[in-house]
């Protein structure tokens, strides 16, 4: 699996941006996916995860309320939306893929399969 993550940018505080990561290969659908971000100096953190087939999500408690992720198979997409963004939010934003749900829902860097290449996002006034 190819993951291509894209959608991220500057905006001010509050404001909201939508993250997109397209997936190729036959078996998207079947892959638990997830987006974590990192700053620099600090370790990649989890930020939210989606069931293969859509009906379960996990978030951190961090973005709890204010970020959906979402998936669509047809499309092997992954979505993030990110509403009522606060400067805290900026960073590097990875989409990440992995057969094993509880894998990517526990946050296991080092054991993830596959990642895609990150955008930034920049929240700042």
């Amino acid at each position: 699996v190819q993951l291509q993550a894209s959608g991220g940018g500057f905006v001010q505080p509050g404001g909201s941006l939508r993250l997109s990561c397209a997936a190729s290969g036959r078996t998207f659908s079947s892959y638990g996916m997830g987006w974590f971000r990192q700053v620099p100096g600090m370790e990649r953190e989890f930020v939210a995860a989606i069931y293969w087939s859509g009906d379960n999500t996990y978030y951190a408690d961090s973005v709890k309320g204010r970020f959906t992720i979402s998936r669509d198979n047809a499309k092997n997409t992954v979505y993030l939306q990110m509403n009522s963004l606060k400067p805290e939010d900026t960073a590097v934003y990875y989409c990440a893929a992995d057969e094993r749900y509880r894998t990517v829902v526990a946050g296991r860097v080092g054991n993830i399969d596959y990642w895609g290449q990150g955008t930034q996002v920049t929240v700042s006034s």
